[in-house]
């Protein structure tokens, strides 16, 4: 009697349905949209770290520049100092005399390709002026106000 064919045992679908796979692409859809912005915000935030490491190339380049010279630079290649892959540094003199570069410099960093969408400190400034270091950042400024510290340079 078991082998009748009306005995037969069911056996279970193998495989997932329609909607288990409609739920499971909609959880890694929902996981992915809260995730994505968070990772891009954390990888520009990280790359501040290459601005901030050629500013501080170009801060010990000047006084050794300075220790040989009567002012500083506002030459990278005097100074032997390479620009991060995704910011252009700049030097200028503190103030339009350019005679004040004998007692102090301005650094600037620009976020340039991927990293110009950092909507807090695309640019990024340091100012030695009379052996004060002040800083300064923005999103997207042409003039910066510089304090004793600003939030694009917190570590």
């Amino acid at each position: 009697m078991a082998d009748s064919p009306h005995f037969a045992r069911r056996t279970s679908p193998r495989g997932f349905t329609l909607i288990e796979l409609m739920v499971t692409v909609a959880i890694v859809a929902i996981i992915t949209a809260v995730a994505l912005p968070s990772y891009q915000n954390s990888v520009i935030k990280g790359r501040r770290a290459d601005a901030m490491a050629g500013i501080a190339a170009i801060q010990q380049s000047q006084e050794r520049w300075r220790g040989n010279n009567q002012s500083y630079s506002t030459s990278l290649t005097e100074l032997r100092v390479t620009a991060p892959a995704l910011y252009g540094l700049t030097i200028t003199a503190p103030t339009t005399d350019v005679m004040t570069l004998a007692r102090g410099y301005i650094v600037t960093a620009r976020a340039q390709g991927a990293q110009a969408r950092d909507q807090e400190c695309a640019r990024m400034s340091v100012r030695m002026f009379e052996g004060n270091l002040s800083y300064a950042g923005c999103a997207d400024c042409d003039t910066f106000t510089y304090t004793s510290s600003q939030t694009c340079f917190r570590r």
